[in-house]
């Protein structure tokens, strides 16, 4: 599978990168994957095989368009009959006048707050004259301008009740008041439920603001990793400032602080910065287990989605150990990780941010998303689809002690070319691009097993092996020097062989 970094096609998946690749299968084709937006009903294309479905790493997010524009008709005055020419949006029928059809007038439609859907037009929109809903207005502004114009003709509304409840107390037809009895003076949220969990994890998540030399550069998450400062995020995320750009870290309570980076792991999307002057009093977000996730586990997702800081959606654990190979679409190798995978919604800008379980610790780093249609909120990047995927905070955590201590990454291998383009049910070593110690180093850990090029990988730890992608992210699951069992076919015939893994240091 491979996935989006919010928002962009992905790009060729390289040959493994435990050995230096075979030129012939160095990359592979990946559709693009097509944004989010609110498409129409739409039959789905035919699935394909794991580890080549088209996904993104999750796009830093655009700056947001500014609100606070004024709709293009002021709402009547206090007591007023509305105006006969109707509101620009959703265009709704002009009401009777005052006396013609009775008091109060009819209450104007509230134009819909989104299209699309199954079977017709969004909950809420304006339907024309001849029944059928009104056109959607294209892009965040119009979204906007329908929000601004609902709050007018709700205020509208309003008067018009007021003025028909004075009218009927006038008349002595009795009081419309209604009073809630038994209301409760304070409003105690437990801290297990999801208000209480956002509520402790806030202070902790912070909104990363990411600038190249050129000034370019874009929004991301983080999460405050240790007391001394540093944040863990995605590579992603902070690769346009990695040289020589600028970084700025901002907790939900405003405060913005300088951040340089530590270290980055392009092939695990993981980075660690540091703030240059961390306050006092840093509050580090507890690590789960995520070896130990159910799925149907409760998920928790804070993040920045198209810079919208301090964002809290919710979901479940949907699946796990999903091979995923993602890519941001800038040409840069891809990411790979046996991810955790969830429905809690997922945009750009939520990259790097934490995926809580059901007691507020940290399983998982969200990174990738599954997109299908173009354009939308946002202009034209992938949303959110309920397909998302979070790097699991195991493998996150061994990477993040690895670049504190050395500012490297460390990758373990078994020091074959493994041919990405190959359609066999498992994971084929290389047998072009190469020498045949260069597809297999004789000394590496699967030389040493006895593997050949033109092997095929079908189980990696007790666990099916079915494409190239797949055995990378099963490998960069555990360490060097640890022992795995690993079962290849030679002329049909399965063979299972103990190996143990070798390690890379750094990014090819």
């Amino acid at each position: 599978m491979s996935t989006e970094n919010e928002g962009t096609a992905a790009p060729t998946p390289p040959a493994a990168p435990s050995v230096p690749p075979a030129p012939a299968s160095e990359t592979q084709d990946a559709a693009p994957a097509p944004a989010v937006g609110e498409p129409a009903t739409q039959q789905l294309p035919p699935t394909p095989a794991p580890g080549t479905e088209p996904t993104q790493q999750i796009p830093p997010a655009q700056a947001p368009p500014a609100y606070g524009q004024a709709p293009a008709q002021a709402p009547p005055a206090y007591g007023q009959a509305p105006a006969q020419t109707p509101p620009a949006y959703g265009q709704p029928p002009a009401p009777a006048a005052h006396g013609a059809e009775g008091w109060p007038p009819p209450p104007p439609t509230v134009p819909g707050y989104g299209a699309g859907g199954h079977g017709g037009g969004a909950w809420g929109a304006p339907l024309t004259t001849d029944g059928a809903p009104a056109p959607k207005p294209k892009g965040r502004g119009g979204l906007i301008a329908g929000v601004l114009v609902a709050a007018l003709l709700a205020g509208g509304i309003g008067g018009g009740v007021g003025y028909w409840a004075a009218q009927r107390s006038n008349d002595g037809t009795g009081s419309t008041t209604i009073s809630a009895a038994n209301t409760p003076k304070d409003l105690k949220r437990e801290a297990g439920s999801i208000a209480g969990l956002a509520a402790g994890a806030l202070p902790s998540v912070v909104t990363i603001e990411a600038s190249a030399g050129d000034g370019e550069g874009g929004t991301g998450t983080g999460f405050v990793y240790d007391q001394q400062g540093h944040i863990l995020t995605n590579n992603h995320v902070v690769a346009s400032a990695a040289n020589g750009g600028k970084l700025f870290a901002t907790f939900s309570d405003g405060k913005r602080y300088d951040a340089e980076v530590v270290g980055r792991a392009q092939g695990y999307d993981v980075a660690v910065l540091k703030l240059k002057s961390p306050p006092a009093g840093l509050k580090p977000l507890p690590l789960g287990d995520s070896d130990k996730v159910a799925v149907g586990d409760s998920t928790i997702a804070i993040g920045a989605p198209f810079g919208l800081s301090n964002t809290v959606t919710t979901g479940i654990v949907s699946a796990k150990n999903r091979p995923v190979a993602s890519g941001d679409g800038s040409g840069s190798k891809n990411s790979y990780m046996s991810a955790l995978q969830t429905d809690a919604s997922i945009n750009p800008g939520n990259s790097g941010g934490p995926l809580l379980d059901g007691r507020g610790a940290v399983i998982g780093i969200n990174s990738a998303i599954q997109s299908a249609g173009n354009g939308g909120f946002g202009g034209g990047q992938a949303g959110s689809i309920g397909l998302g995927f979070a790097i699991p905070v195991n493998q996150a955590k061994n990477v993040a002690e690895s670049l504190i201590k050395t500012g490297k990454p460390v990758y373990p291998v078994i020091s074959v070319s493994v041919d990405l383009q190959a359609k066999s049910e498992g994971a084929k070593i290389s047998e072009q691009g190469g020498a045949a110690n260069e597809l297999v180093d004789p000394n590496g850990p699967a030389g040493k097993a006895g593997l050949k090029p033109g092997d095929v990988i079908t189980e990696f730890g007790g666990k099916p092996v079915d494409s190239g992608p797949t055995l990378i992210s099963m490998i960069w699951t555990y360490k060097p020097g640890d022992t795995v069992k690993l079962t290849y076919l030679r002329g049909g015939k399965p063979i299972t062989v103990d190996i143990t893994l070798g390690s890379r240091v750094g990014d090819k």
